[in-house]
């Protein structure tokens, strides 16, 4: 039997000379392409810079070779939410996570939610800025249940926040009846400050901080 011809330290090569990958760094591939989508995110300031092209130029392969990985550049595109999401859930889980003020807890999560949106423009458009053809309605609380799988990972850190409110509720320092609507209302208008300040820089807003403060503290009828 005519023995498979091999590349750099072995590797087996396809016959058009390709280095094949060893077993286990297909893994490794798929995971230099999302870093290099989310290094042009970050670089470029918007999703339009997300290519085939400009991924696999960015990673140092041919394009092709991400076919074997990701279907098309929305796939790469949903891959780079999935990071975006748990980046976000783990910001507003570091700040509440020492504080044991439930309404200061509450606050904590808010304000680590409203910096992410402005200290890293790009990601934030692309997690809440973007049209999606499946995105999920959800209609009431009953509803988080049923979303798929990857949504429901995706709400994990809006659901520190239902929580939080509900904390806060229990040791009577808020009088809201249901902390899922509220704060529902508590991430949308969070989201309207933050979107505001990205897309009117100019106008005169009173600093992000009194702002959220001032937002949770009325929609969540917290008490002082």
């Amino acid at each position: 039997m005519k023995a498979e011809p091999t590349g750099p330290a072995g590797a087996a090569t396809s016959q058009g000379g390709r280095t094949r990958n060893r077993r286990g760094e297909g893994a490794l591939l798929r995971d230099e392409i999302v870093a290099a989508a989310e290094r042009l995110l970050e670089r470029e300031g918007n999703e339009e810079a997300l290519t085939l092209r400009s991924v696999a130029r960015e990673a140092g392969i041919s394009a092709p070779s991400i076919y074997t990985h990701f279907a098309d550049r929305d796939a790469i595109v949903e891959a780079v939410l999935d990071i975006a999401f748990e980046r976000l859930r783990l910001l507003v889980l570091d700040a509440v996570g020492s504080v044991e003020d439930p309404v200061q807890r509450l606050l904590a999560g808010c304000h680590a939610y409203a910096n992410f949106g402005m200290d890293d423009p790009a990601r934030y458009r692309v997690l809440f800025g973007r049209q999606r053809a499946d995105r999920p309605a959800i209609g009431s609380p009953k509803d988080i249940g049923e979303l798929p799988e990857v949504w429901r990972h995706r709400l994990d850190s809006f659901m520190v926040l239902v929580d939080a409110l509900a904390e806060c509720v229990k040791a009577g320092r808020s009088g809201s009846t249901d902390p899922f609507a509220d704060a529902t209302a508590v991430w949308t208008s969070l989201h309207g400050a933050v979107t505001m300040r990205q897309f009117i820089p100019g106008f005169p807003l009173p600093p992000l901080g009194a702002t959220v403060d001032d937002l949770v503290r009325r929609i969540a009828l917290i008490r002082s």
